[in-house]
């Protein structure tokens, strides 16, 4: 099979339907487009979510609630994370786990939770711990800093 033998399958390319050409094509006169209405004007085009003059669903519904524009959202890391990525003795700061692909750079603060086992002493450096993955982190026999 060469570049130049490659063409689509039987039927599969269609020629393009040409509209307003007379009455012996089908498609004259009204092209396809019914009679009169804003449809079948030339240059019409709809806004998302517009009902024809009707009250539009999205404002019929009630609003409820707000967004706290200074909520402090955390990158999530569990200690099964750390035991897979990290060796024993190993000092895990947010550069660290950065570079293995577990947070982004300056993707805001890090959280650790302790989901998963930890068996390795490391030296983990975040910005907030979970009560339980600071037990956990001690037990191994490593230790917690809290970055600013």
């Amino acid at each position: 099979m060469e570049l130049n033998d490659l063409h689509p399958a039987p039927g599969a390319k269609r020629p393009r339907k040409r509209v307003g050409r007379g009455p012996g094509s089908g498609n004259g006169k009204t092209a396809g487009r019914g009679h009169k209405g804003q449809k079948s004007r030339s240059g019409y085009s709809r806004r998302y979510g517009f009902e024809g003059g009707q009250m539009p669903l999205v404002r019929r519904i009630p609003k409820r609630g707000f967004t706290n524009i200074f909520k402090v959202r955390y990158q999530i890391v569990n200690l099964r994370d750390l035991e897979g990525r990290f060796d024993d003795g190993a000092s895990v700061g947010v550069e660290e786990m950065a570079a293995s692909g577990l947070v982004k750079k300056n993707g805001g603060p890090v959280k650790v939770l302790s989901e998963g086992e930890l068996g390795k002493k490391l030296t983990v450096k975040a910005h907030r711990f979970s009560k339980k993955a600071q037990e956990k982190i001690e037990v191994a026999g490593g230790t917690c800093e809290v970055l600013q």
